[in-house]
């Protein structure tokens, strides 16, 4: 943290030189590109490298600080087996009163993270939440999602008031992480477990259903009603938005019969963003409270992580925990049927500045944020756990190991815990071209050593919310 702050005072230092706070911004115009190796590092998934590209049309600059159309591209990988590939078009004139938005996306997860559900009733070891040298963890599993989102959204009569409705498609692959050598456990040779994985264990145990065990994949409505008036979309310092959301799948893509085609679901979704000026130009307080469940229906396991926003902020919205929902957490931490949450912060302008014919911004963000489960997901299917003698009848060897030689078995998985507040607090520093490129770095603790034990350290795009 001190580190962080020491880099922003340089910065600052530096950007003096070139600050004229009394002079308006330049009004941009034509388009304006903004590449940037993407170089950077996640406590989640490691080294970043590889290239992005945003293209701004701001045409005649009538619109300005508003944007004509937005074009993001990005390819770029993880040290811990992640890829990124992500195409992302934005416009409010392309059809005349009506928003356009569309992405698609692969994301290739060779080591993504899986905690267990519900939170609190799922134990976290920090000794065995690590990759091994064959690519294997206990707290590991596989995820590729390749994903086309589209969403159109109009004014409703001189209001504030706008309709929303988007159709999204889904194609998630989930198994044992990445290891071509390793198939999981092998309980005739009755060996030691250092390639189980927490996800194996889920299936033996019938919490993850054969049916869903590989993923699947699904095509999903969404409608909504959104309430904006915020001065700017990307960099508010003042107004209300809130949005709120109705989507589902009924799904009819997977080609299942029968019981499994139980997977079908309804959700709603509610966020409220509400920013206030506390001093002009220079400081703002922002706060996001938002809520996520299901309505009617099942959500199969690999779906619970999407969360849902009517404008995309990030390449990727998953959580609860981590970059995008309580920053500090380890990777999707909470898992649930339902989500309440979260985020509060303070917006410190601290110094604007001209350079290449740019408007910059260096802003601090001192969060708070926290966050809970509030609807379970196959908390009956997780009691199995408990039952000790079934744990020594199917495991003579622990399931898991940790540094200190300490074993572990199924029953100590499920803590038989109430959910509760999970909370985390930290702070970024922004570099912020023309109101809308919004270079991140940000770092949180958790305050429970259950949800990580570590420092949450990420360099990415824009404000969460």
């Amino acid at each position: 943290m001190k580190k962080l702050l020491t880099l922003a005072l340089l910065l600052s230092m530096a950007a003096g030189v070139f600050a004229q706070e009394k002079e308006k911004e330049i009004v941009k115009t034509g388009l304006n590109f903004g590449p940037l190796p993407a170089i950077g590092y996640s406590s989640d998934y490691g080294w970043h490298y590889g290239a992005l590209l945003n293209i701004f049309n701001y045409g005649d600059g009538s619109v300005y600080p508003d944007y004509r159309w937005l074009l993001k591209t990005e390819a770029s990988w993880y040290s811990k087996g992640n890829s990124v590939y992500h195409l992302y078009y934005d416009s409010k004139y392309l059809i005349p009163g009506i928003r356009v938005a569309a992405a698609v996306s692969y994301f290739g997860n060779k080591t993504s993270a899986f905690y267990g559900f519900n939170g609190a009733p799922s134990l976290y070891v920090p000794t065995l939440d690590k990759i091994t040298s064959a690519g294997q963890g206990f707290y590991l599993m596989r995820r590729d999602i390749f994903r086309v989102v589209t969403g159109f959204q109009g004014q409703i009569g001189d209001s504030h008031w706008s309709w929303a409705a988007g159709l999204n498609f889904y194609s998630i692959k989930t198994g044992h992480a990445e290891n071509k050598g390793l198939k999981g456990y092998d309980k005739k040779a009755k060996k030691p477990a250092e390639d189980y994985s927490l996800y194996d264990m889920y299936i033996d145990y019938g919490i993850i259903p054969e049916a869903e065990a590989k993923g699947g994949r699904h095509l999903e409505g969404l409608v909504g009603l959104v309430f904006d008036t915020r001065d700017h979309e990307n960099n508010p310092t003042r107004g209300t938005n809130l949005e709120v959301m109705f989507y589902g799948s009924p799904d009819i893509v997977n080609g299942r019969s029968g019981a499994d085609w139980r997977n079908h679901y309804l959700k709603a979704a509610v966020h409220f963003k509400q920013f206030f000026p506390l001093v002009k130009d220079r400081l703002v307080f922002g706060g996001h409270l938002a809520y996520q469940g299901t309505i009617a229906g099942h959500t199969p396991y690999y779906m619970l992580q999407t969360i849902q926003f009517i404008n995309m902020k990030q390449n990727l919205n998953e959580g609860l925990g981590s970059t995008s929902t309580l920053r500090g957490t380890v990777f999707n931490r909470l898992q649930g049927e339902g989500y309440a949450w979260g985020n509060f912060e303070l917006r410190w302008n601290f110094v604007r500045f001209k350079l290449f014919k740019q408007n910059f911004i260096l802003a601090l963000n001192p969060f708070f944020d926290l966050g809970a489960v509030v609807q379970p997901y196959r908390l009956e299917e997780m009691k199995r756990l408990s039952d000790q003698d079934a744990d020594y009848y199917l495991y003579p060897a622990p399931v898991a190991i940790d540094d200190d030689g300490q074993g572990y078995w199924p029953h100590q998985f499920y803590t038989g815990n109430k959910e509760k507040l999970h909370m985390s607090a930290g702070s970024g520093l922004h570099i912020i071209m023309n109101q809308n490129f919004n270079i991140n770095f940000e770092v949180g603790k958790c305050f429970d050593k259950n949800d990580g034990s570590g420092l949450g350290i990420n360099v990415g795009l824009n404000y969460i919310f």
